[in-house]
Parts: C-alpha cells; sequence; structure tokens
C-alpha cells in the first residue's frame, strides 16, 4: 500500500503550495545563473594573481592562464628574504591586535551609554558622534598628522595605533546590538544589585559576540589593508607596515612580477584566512545589527 507523507498530501492538495515552491526553485536557480559568473568576475584577478606567483621568472607575460600550469615555489622564498616580512607582519599584527581590542573595548563603554543609560542630550549626542562619520580621512590626516608631529611620535607604535583606537561605525554596530538584548535580563540583573560595568562585560557583551566579532574582522581587514597613514608616520623599514613594506618591495622588483605577485599573495593570505574562519559569525552580526532608534 503506498504512503503519502503529510508534507506531500499538502503539496498535491493545495496546488497553491506546489506553485510556491516551484517559483522559489526558479528564484533560486536564477540567483546562481547571475551569482555565480559575477562570484568568477570578482575571483578572476586573485586568481591570476595566484597563477603569475607560481609562474618561472620571466614568464610573466605568457597566457594568463586563470589556473596554474607550473608551480615555482621558489618564488615565494625569494620574495620572503628580498624584502623582511617577517619584521612587516609583526609590526601589522601588533597594531591590528591593540586597535582591535581598544575598539571593542572602547567601542563597548560608549555603546552601552548610548543604548542603555538614558541622560540628557543622549541621542543629540550620539547623532553628533555619527556625524563624524562623514567627515573624510583626508579633511583630517592634516591636523593629526601636526599633532603626531607635535608629540614626536614618528616611527613609532603610538602613532600607528592612538589615531585608530575609536571608530564611530563600531560603536554604532555595537549600540544596535546592545538595543536587541531584552530588556528583561537588564532588570533582573539590576534586581539583583548588579552594577552597569557587570551588566555590560556579564550579560549584554556575551550576548552581542556575533557583532563584537563583526567590529574586530572590520577593524582587523581596516588596519591591515591601511596605507596612506602608516606611509605617513613610519617611514623606517622596522617601522612599515605590510601595505607599505608591500609598496617598498614592489619598487624594488619592479620588474618581476613574479616575484611581487608572491609578496602581495603573502600580504593578502591573513585577512583571507580571518574571514574564511569566521564567516558565519560575520555573517550572523550583520544580519543582528538593525537601524533601530
Amino acid at each position: 500500500m503506498n504512503t503519502v507523507l503529510p508534507t506531500e498530501a499538502t503539496q498535491l492538495s493545495n496546488p497553491r503550495l506546489s506553485f510556491l515552491s516551484s517559483r522559489k526553485f526558479r528564484t533560486n536557480l536564477l540567483l546562481l545563473l547571475v551569482l555565480i559568473p559575477v562570484a568568477l568576475v570578482i575571483m578572476t584577478p586573485y586568481l591570476w594573481m595566484i597563477t603569475g606567483s607560481l609562474k618561472h621568472r620571466g614568464t610573466i607575460g605568457e597566457p594568463p592562464y586563470l589556473f596554474p600550469v607550473t608551480f615555482d615555489f621558489s618564488n615565494y622564498l625569494k620574495a620572503w628574504e628580498g624584502a623582511p616580512f617577517a619584521r612587516y607582519f609583526l609590526n601589522t599584527a601588533i597594531v591590528a591586535i591593540t586597535v582591535v581590542l581598544s575598539r571593542v573595548i572602547i567601542g563597548s563603554m560608549a555603546a552601552y551609554a548610548f543604548a542603555v543609560l538614558k541622560f540628557k542630550g543622549r541621542d543629540l549626542l550620539f547623532m553628533l558622534y555619527l556625524s563624524t562619520m562623514m567627515i573624510p580621512f583626508y579633511a583630517v590626516v592634516i591636523p593629526t598628522y601636526l599633532i603626531i608631529k607635535d608629540l614626536a611620535w614618528f616611527n613609532s607604535f603610538q602613532a600607528l595605533i592612538v589615531p585608530r583606537m575609536v571608530d564611530a561605525f563600531a560603536i554604532l554596530l555595537l549600540r544596535q546590538a546592545f538595543i536587541a538584548v531584552p530588556k528583561d535580563y537588564l532588570d533582573a540583573a539590576r534586581i539583583d544589585g548588579a552594577s552597569h560595568w557587570r551588566i555590560l562585560w556579564r550579560i549584554i557583551f556575551p550576548m552581542s559576540r556575533p557583532t563584537v566579532l563583526t567590529v574586530a574582522i572590520f577593524s582587523f581587514l581596516f588596519i591591515w589593508n591601511d596605507f596612506l597613514w602608516p606611509l605617513l608616520v613610519a617611514n623606517d623599514t622596522n617601522m612599515r607596515l605590510i601595505q607599505t613594506g608591500l609598496q617598498a618591495f614592489s619598487g624594488r622588483y619592479l620588474t618581476e612580477w613574479t616575484y611581487w605577485m608572491a609578496g602581495t599573495m603573502m600580504a593578502t593570505l591573513p585577512p583571507i584566512l580571518l574571514f574564511l574562519a569566521a564567516q558565519k559569525q560575520f555573517i550572523s552580526g550583520l544580519s543582528r545589527t538593525g537601524l533601530r532608534a
């Protein structure tokens, strides 16, 4: 005797559900047909860079295969020896980790004040603070540069870290995540005598972990790819970050495209691995962050 599952019976008895299901399938198929070519177009420069980094020296002018046909890994060793990449990676890691921690800690405290505390002029102050996001960095780079000069911070970690410790966008994301935390948890904590500091770090912060991780990833990628500010305040070889170091390396090996591609691959690999490792939390953090008043 043939048995029909409840879901199948429902679809058979309700043609509308069957139609919606088929329409959803067609929509998903159309999205795949559109997004797969777009993804390939986006990946083409990166695939070409991988292929170029593995070619033999002097063969960069050969047809630009998207997938490697030669595997000359000695290019990476020669690129690594051609510049102090270990020092560049160490400097960038120190600056990136410090900036990420400062933005998460300071941003969380500011976001808690804007999301939970009630004081006169809170919303106006928050809007004024957000308005700083509309000011381009190039408009404030000269005053910031002069302050660093007066403090005699050139070629130091202070110059690379302190101006980047606070970010308005990070505070915005964290505030929106903190607002989404149910008020019942906060009221219960207050009844138990918890202080604002304890509520922030023991209740709100753990419940907003995806958004915190999103802020950390954004900050890390920003510092890792930053070029102009490190170029202005850190000209010493021992204080260069990865992007400025890569620029100096490319100037030295401008005609050796295979070495340049290998150096660029080494510079881009850490943020790619970080994103792949934390992409689920990153997407979850973005989806949970709504623009609530």
